[in-house]
């Protein structure tokens, strides 16, 4: 059964100096749990308006014990439970209104379920294309555009990987100042280049008969995904002489 955010301070209220922690501080807090998180995704939480972590006068987020707490509720909904955004921030309000919120099983319907070819189970969440358009917020001629510059795209049975939500609203995040997806095609190119580098550095072990050891490639795969996007942050960040909050 999911918790709710005991102890610390609580959603959108104020704590001490002392209790606030930097968002670089929040996602190695997180990162134990969740090794795929990124300050992309904890600031696209936030605009979503599932956390709202204070601000210093220079515009930096402080995150309290609450704000961290509810955001591991929010990440444990996705994972376990494969619901939407919008769904999530419904119960979210519920459980703030004190009522019982009842959740699906863990692991999600069966047809969010992605079986593996040796038949080990759901690796991954899917949704289908209506509930990717109302968990982004956007329209289907939209959608239409962006899979045309190859932004993002559908799986072989016509749904979504749930990380496809992510991408969809930092698409229209970044429209909002002006940057159409044309001008993206860059940016796909540059991270279909380093996942290339990443699976031919995995690949052999992606092909070793033990067991065990093509296990160690997912867990390997992942890690330097998160090396690669803060590797990738970090150059642009120095390209533009900025630090970022």
């Amino acid at each position: 059964m999911l918790r709710t955010p005991s102890g610390g301070a609580g959603h959108g209220t104020a704590a001490t100096d002392s209790g606030l922690m930097s968002i670089g501080t929040v996602l190695n807090v997180l990162r134990d749990e969740f090794p795929d998180i990124t300050i992309s995704k904890i600031r696209f939480l936030e605009s979503e308006g599932l956390v709202e972590p204070q601000r210093t006068p220079s515009g930096y987020r402080k995150f309290s014990a609450g704000d961290v707490e509810r955001l591991g509720l929010v990440l444990r909904m996705q994972r376990d439970h494969y619901l939407p955004l919008k769904v999530i921030r419904e119960h979210l309000e519920a459980m703030e209104r004190g009522e019982a919120v009842p959740l699906p099983p863990l692991g999600g319907h069966r047809d969010r379920e992605v079986v593996s070819e040796t038949g080990e189970g759901p690796t991954a969440a899917r949704i289908g294309r209506d509930e990717l358009l109302s968990a982004a917020g956007i329209g289907e001629q939209e959608l239409q555009e962006w899979e045309s510059y190859g932004l993002v795209a559908p799986l072989e049975d016509g749904v979504y990987d749930a990380e496809t939500v992510t991408v969809a609203a930092l698409v229209a995040e970044l429209g909002r100042f002006g940057i159409e997806p044309r001008h993206l095609r860059v940016m796909k190119a540059a991270a279909d280049r380093e996942a290339g580098l990443v699976d031919q550095v995995v690949a052999p072990l992606k092909r070793h008969r033990n067991p065990q050891t093509r296990a160690h490639a997912e867990a390997r795969t992942k890690e330097l995904a998160g090396l690669t996007v803060r590797l990738h942050a970090a150059l642009v960040q120095t390209a533009l002489g900025v630090r970022l909050p």
